[in-house]
């Protein structure tokens, strides 16, 4: 193939209107002709754009009006109103919480814990946090009621109310108090799912976001009613509400602390500082209270009431020569754990609230007055009738007898009302100086005062003036009717013959062991010479008459292998609803080992409708059974002496 020019293309001329190669001929994609009567579209006429400063000078006057809106309130926030909103702030920012003092312990004399201390939780809430602008709905209250009420058993109503306070701007309440941790613990739970829930559930609200916790103590007792006489117990407010919890709250207590911190819904913020002053621990009290022989002790009273289907009852354990309290037991009882189920009449220590006529356990003190007075001796002779009138009343024994020949020893030993009176008649020369020797007597013994023990509630008993003895009382006195005491009193009074005729004041508390750990002694007891050391001797001798001779009316409280010292008691007892005489005090009182003595025990028991009611009969048992105990727990040996035997009665 040879290389050729390309054809050039011819490019026609300007066609001449007269020529008719002028008129071309249309072809295939020529453009039609224009006709030649359509004008031309006109041009749009061009945009003029206005001047931009009159804008920009509005558009600068408005920031710079609002800039001055906030220089002026910045000012005013700053500077002019500055300390209040400051306040303001503060108020809103931080909370105040207190800190709560852990409570000294209880212990018995070998450090044996009876009231002490827990972990405890305050359940609390922020109401604000439970309102429709913090969780969108109205009725936040009430659902968290409803959740809260069966974990914390409360009235559902009564934590609604809480958590829509009237005040709407209180930022704290307390929903319950002292609560385990374990109670805690089922809230939170209950809160983090909840707060799960609301994550994938937007129907769902952690309508429990705002109850919170404040660390606190619970007050426990691990003996259950042990001692609860004693102890008391703690209120809501976490006083003390009886016994020695509240006796000795100011010691137990110790003093509150306080903290400071900001907070953020309801949380503390932990970037923020804090201020704390840190609680001061209450001390430990440490009782006289054996443990051990106080378990014994009320678990005997209790069998006793029970058989005996007695209002109460009581038993006093004391040391006879140091005055301490080993054991003071009451029937019935309660736990101080549990108070909902307490009853209210036993919710006290009745060993030393009740007041009651002691009947014959008072008789010692009168015997001792006679002897110490030496009007009489244990030989000394009474001739005992079967009915004895003085003044306008005929008295007589509890039983008929005929005419006794009684030893002033078997007086007491068969506990005769009309030998008492025949011998106290010997005080003075006329009726109404016997009655002021006695009184004298019976003073010093402690009848008529306080124990000394300061302990709440305790009775002093009823002992009138011996210038306003009625005719009767001056009589019925020296056989313990007209006159009225605690078991405390009955107690120390046979303490003081067994210590030789020096009264100590009993004591419960032996020391208390402060925050540093240091034991501070308590204050030595007052001690009082009541008779001589020859009278308390010869009154204990007389008082082995009662147990160990078969004429006494104590034999049921024998103890093989010991001597025991004791007097029975069966006194009409004066009803505390009616004021009237109705039913009797049962008692026995007396201390082992007669020639050394160690240990006092006193029962009383009130009103037994069941079997007998005489005191040696439903008392000497409960004496036996509390005194062995004792014997053996504090390790004290028989001394292996003979009784003293001396004679009950004479031959006329």
């Amino acid at each position: 193939m040879t290389d050729r020019e390309p054809p050039r293309r011819r490019v026609p001329g300007p066609a001449r209107p007269d020529h008719p190669a002028g008129r071309r001929r249309p072809g295939p994609g020529a453009r039609p002709a224009r006709g030649p009567g359509r004008p031309r579209p006109a041009a749009p006429p061009a945009l003029r754009l206005g001047s931009p400063r009159p804008r920009l000078r509005l558009i600068g006057f408005a920031l710079t009006l609002v800039m001055m809106v906030f220089v002026v309130r910045l000012l005013q926030v700053q500077a002019v109103d500055a300390s209040a909103y400051a306040a303001k702030a503060q108020q809103n920012r931080y909370v105040v919480h207190t800190l709560a003092a852990q409570r000294g312990e209880i212990t018995d004399r070998t450090g044996v814990a009876l009231a002490t201390s827990v972990d405890a939780y305050d359940i609390t809430a922020d109401p604000t946090l439970f309102t429709r602008e913090q969780l969108k709905i109205d009725d936040a209250p009430e659902q968290a009621a409803a959740l809260l009420a069966p974990i914390l058993g409360t009235d559902q109503a009564e934590l609604t109310s809480k958590l829509r306070p009237k005040d709407g701007k209180l930022r704290y309440v307390r929903l319950a108090t002292r609560q385990t941790p374990q109670v805690w613990k089922q809230i939170k739970d209950l809160r983090t799912a909840l707060a799960a829930k609301a994550e994938t559930d937007r129907s769902t609200v952690n309508v429990l976001g705002g109850v919170l916790a404040e660390p606190s103590s619970k007050r426990v007792y691990p003996g259950g009613d042990l001692a609860a006489g004693i102890l008391g117990w703690v209120n809501a407010e976490g006083k003390g509400g009886g016994g020695v919890e509240q006796q000795l709250e100011e010691q137990l207590a110790g003093e509150d602390g306080k903290i400071r911190y900001a907070q953020s819904g309801g949380l503390q913020v932990p970037t923020v500082g804090s201020t704390e002053t840190p609680a001061v621990p209450g001390s430990d009290i440490e009782l006289t209270i054996d443990r051990d022989i106080q378990w014994a002790a009320q678990n005997a009273i209790a069998e006793q009431v029970e058989e005996s289907d007695a209002d109460r009852g009581y038993v006093i354990v004391q040391d006879t020569r140091t005055g301490e309290i080993l054991a003071m037991a009451n029937s019935p009882g309660f736990d101080p754990n549990d108070l909902t189920t307490a009853d209210a009449a036993a919710m006290g220590n009745a060993a030393l609230q009740d007041a009651f006529e002691p009947g014959s356990t008072a008789k010692v003190m009168s015997m001792a007055a006679v002897l110490e007075e030496n009007v009489a001796t244990p030989q000394t002779h009474v001739v005992v009738p079967n009915r004895l009138h003085r003044g306008d009343r005929l008295f007589q024994d509890d039983i008929d007898h005929p005419t006794w020949y009684l030893t002033l020893n078997g007086v007491l030993a068969k506990s005769s009302n009309i030998g008492t009176i025949l011998a106290t008649g010997q005080l003075g020369r006329t009726q109404a100086e016997a009655n002021r020797v006695l009184h004298t007597y019976l003073r010093k013994f402690g009848i008529g005062g306080y124990t000394g023990l300061d302990f709440p509630g305790e009775t002093k008993g009823i002992l009138a003036p011996p210038d306003q003895w009625s005719t009767s009382q001056q009589y019925t006195i020296p056989f313990g009717q007209g006159v009225s005491i605690n078991a405390m009193q009955a107690a120390s009074v046979y303490s003081t013959i067994a210590n030789g005729g020096m009264r100590v004041e009993p004591t419960l508390v032996r020391g208390t062991k402060g925050p540093d750990g240091r034991f501070t002694p308590a204050q030595e007891p007052d001690r009082t010479r009541v008779v001589s050391q020859k009278t308390a001797t010869t009154l204990a001798r007389m008082l082995e008459s009662v147990v160990d001779d078969e004429e006494g009316t104590g034999t049921k409280a024998r103890i093989p292998g010991y001597r025991v010292a004791g007097k029975t008691g069966t006194a009409n007892r004066v009803d505390p609803d009616t004021g009237k005489y109705r039913g009797y005090t049962s008692s026995f009182a007396g201390f082992a080992p007669a020639d050394k003595p160690r240990v006092t025990v006193y029962c009383a028991i009130q009103n037994a409708t069941k079997g007998s009611y005489f005191g040696g009969q439903i008392c000497g048992p409960v004496f036996k059974q509390v005194m062995e105990f004792a014997l053996k727990t504090l390790q004290v040996p028989p001394t292996g002496a003979g009784p003293a035997r001396l004679p009950v009665t004479f031959k006329p």
